[in-house]
Order: C-alpha cells, then sequence, then structure tokens
C-alpha cells in the first residue's frame, strides 16, 4: 500500500464504529467510513473534541451537527500547496488527502521533464491535482461536469498564487470532451482520472463506470503525445479491483507505448498506531519506472 504519510495539516486522531475522527489543520471532523468495521475506539479521550459530526440520514444524504464554530471556509497545507476546504452537504470537505501520493508522484515526473509537459485532469473535482501540476509548471487542461467544483477549483489556484499560469477550465461531459479532443488533434504527455462510480455529465450524461471506463480509457490513449509520460486512474469503486485497472492500462495504453504498468492500494495512517485507512486504488502506466 502507498501511504499518503507527509502530512502535517491534515492527520487521522482514531478510527471505530464506522467513523472516522480528522484534524484538518486542527479542526476536527468526525465522519462516517465505510472501510471502518472495527468497534474499538484506540484512543476513547479524543472523540468528545469534535468540532463537527457528520450524522446520515435515512432517506440518504445528511447534515453536518457543529459542536464548536467551524469557518465557512479554512485552508490546509500540503508541501508548498494549499487548498481551501469547506464542510459539503455529502460528508465531504473538498479534499482527499490520501491523493497526496499521486500529487507527488506526478510532480516528480513533470519536474524531472526538460519540457513542458500539457496535463489532463477528468473528473478533477476542486482541482488539487491540478494546482500540483500547474505549481510544478505543467500546461493543465481541468474538466469536470459540476460548474461548483470548477469555480471551487478556480479558488484553489487563486489561494496558491498561480492564476497567472497556464490552466485551462471546462464544465463539460469527460468522455464527450475526450472524443472532441481526438477529433481536433490535441495531445497529452499526462492524463490523470479519478472517476465516480455513478453521475451525470454537465447535460444529464449517465455516467456508469463498470460501463463506462473502457471506452473513456481507450479514447483517452488516442490522446497521448509522441513522448507520453503517466497514465493515471484512480478508483474508489468496490467493484474495480487494481487487477482490472492494470489490465485496461494494458490493453489500451502498453499496447500502443511500451512501458511500466503498476497498481497499488492507497491509504493513511492512523496517528501513533499500526493502523491504516485504505482510501480506494490507483493504477498507472508510467514511460519509465520512478526510483
Amino acid at each position: 500500500m502507498r501511504l499518503a504519510k507527509n502530512w502535517k495539516d491534515y492527520q487521522i486522531i482514531d478510527m471505530a464504529h464506522g467513523e472516522k475522527l480528522e484534524s484538518w489543520n486542527g479542526i476536527i471532523l468526525q465522519r462516517p467510513d465505510p472501510q471502518v468495521v472495527w468497534p474499538v475506539e484506540t484512543y476513547p479521550s479524543e472523540w468528545k473534541n469534535a468540532d463537527a459530526v457528520y450524522h446520515r440520514s435515512s432517506s440518504g444524504g445528511g447534515e453536518w451537527s457543529l459542536k464548536k464554530r467551524v469557518p465557512s471556509t479554512f485552508e490546509v497545507s500540503y508541501k508548498d500547496l494549499v487548498f481551501r476546504l469547506k464542510l459539503m452537504g455529502f460528508k465531504h470537505t473538498g479534499l482527499f488527502p490520501e491523493q497526496a501520493v499521486n500529487w507527488d508522484l506526478m510532480r516528480r515526473i513533470i519536474e524531472k521533464s526538460n519540457r513542458k509537459l500539457k496535463v489532463l485532469n477528468l473528473f478533477a473535482y476542486t482541482g488539487a491535482a491540478s494546482v500540483a501540476a500547474l505549481k510544478s509548471g505543467a500546461v493543465v487542461t481541468h474538466v469536470d461536469s459540476s460548474r461548483g467544483m470548477v469555480d471551487w477549483a478556480k479558488e484553489n489556484v487563486v489561494v496558491n498564487h498561480l492564476e497567472k499560469e497556464e490552466i485551462h477550465f471546462l464544465v463539460d461531459d469527460c468522455l464527450k470532451f475526450v472524443k472532441r479532443e481526438i477529433r481536433r488533434g490535441n495531445r497529452y504527455d499526462i492524463i490523470l482520472m479519478d472517476p465516480p462510480s455513478f453521475g451525470r455529465g454537465a447535460k444529464s450524461e449517465v455516467w456508469n463506470i463498470e460501463k463506462s471506463i473502457f471506452e473513456l480509457v481507450s479514447s483517452c490513449s488516442e490522446l497521448m503525445s509522441e513522448d507520453f509520460q503517466f497514465f493515471l486512474i484512480n478508483s474508489y469503486s468496490t467493484g474495480l479491483s487494481k487487477t482490472i485497472l492494470e489490465n485496461l492500462l494494458y490493453l489500451c495504453v502498453d499496447s500502443k507505448k511500451k512501458g511500466v504498468v503498476s497498481s497499488d492500494e492507497i491509504g493513511l495512517p492512523m496517528k501513533d498506531s499500526n493502523l491504516v485507512l485504505p482510501c480506494g486504488v490507483s493504477a498507472m502506466w508510467m514511460k519509465e519506472k520512478m526510483e
């Protein structure tokens, strides 16, 4: 497992009863997590310190209960990156801290290159990977079907003082965008995707990952530049194992450009403990193995 263990502003304090207790730059949140299947609290006294607790509703969704005042927006830093967060209606904050392991790897690839790489970030959410790529000197195309998420990503670019760098924001259905890019003859050096299990596009297009993922990866392979560097698929869908994701990369990417295919779980360590929270799977194709 690849662990996002270099955080200073984020930490899992404890996990038990289907919940995780986390510190986000000193703001303590308690949120549900389906991977926490054990009832044992490692640090029982810590749970009373939660500033906000997310309660699921029996009818779907849920709401935050604030025990202490939590700002409407707050910021966390990771190395030289800054992200603006807020408590969202469906338990999220606008950032998945486990993805730091993928930001680090991508940044090493970008910074090792002797040219300005073009990055395509699909299902790009609030733009953490886009900001990381931009910070390392890449040209970024950021695509998400939600205008609200794209607007949030623009805020993250601004708080990192990167607004003068070259980034293109698009509110669009990712598969349709990719097919238009093929027709336009555009090419990219790095392609990232973090597709949801289910979703709707900008014009109510229905996305089902198991039905659509092969077509998307196959189509993206037509956007690879002559000196293509890196293809990343991240998935939180329990129905897609790392072997399935590797198979997609072998069939669609490695069949066209020989490189190194690998995959692994990614996760977050809990403080002062041997416990680790598994947070999905990442599969990748790289032009050459990074040491």
